[in-house]
């Protein structure tokens, strides 16, 4: 799909690869940022969050971030590919087989939109969080 204010018929063109770092970049700071909030929020508590091989997770700014966090903050990493083991696969599968499915609109926003709805619909049924979890062969304790 061609960026917003792309003209019709216009090629997609890759960013650069300044671009891309950049963008990289933006996402480990916001996602440092995040995880700067989480830790304010445990009040000293210790977290170990599950990772995916998201670049922002693998980055060197994430990287040399983290050997500074150790004392509350245990990052496990998924195997490359092991939806089984991720619980947010059961998320994006409860989306893809009802709001998303078939879904052919003229816009991102109207995705995103129909992508809102899903997660409020799950939300609803709390006990869809836990079986997300469960099939994950995790638990919150």
């Amino acid at each position: 799909m061609a960026p917003a204010g792309t003209p019709p018929g216009s090629p997609i063109q890759s960013p650069s690869p300044a671009a891309q770092w950049r963008t990289l970049a933006t996402h480990s700071d916001t996602l440092i940022g995040v995880l700067g909030e989480l830790r304010r929020f445990l009040g000293g508590e210790k977290a170990t969050p599950l990772w995916d091989g998201l670049p922002a997770h693998r980055s060197r700014a994430m990287r040399t971030w983290l050997n500074t966090q150790r004392s509350w903050l245990v990052v496990e990493r998924l195997p490359a590919y092991a939806p089984e083991l991720n619980p947010t696969e059961g998320l994006w599968s409860g989306l893809k087989a009802v709001e998303l499915a078939n879904l052919t609109v003229p816009t991102l926003a109207e995705v995103i939109a129909q992508a809102h709805q899903g997660i409020q619909r799950l939300r609803e049924t709390p006990q869809l969080a836990d079986s997300f979890l469960r099939h994950a062969g995790l638990s919150i304790s």
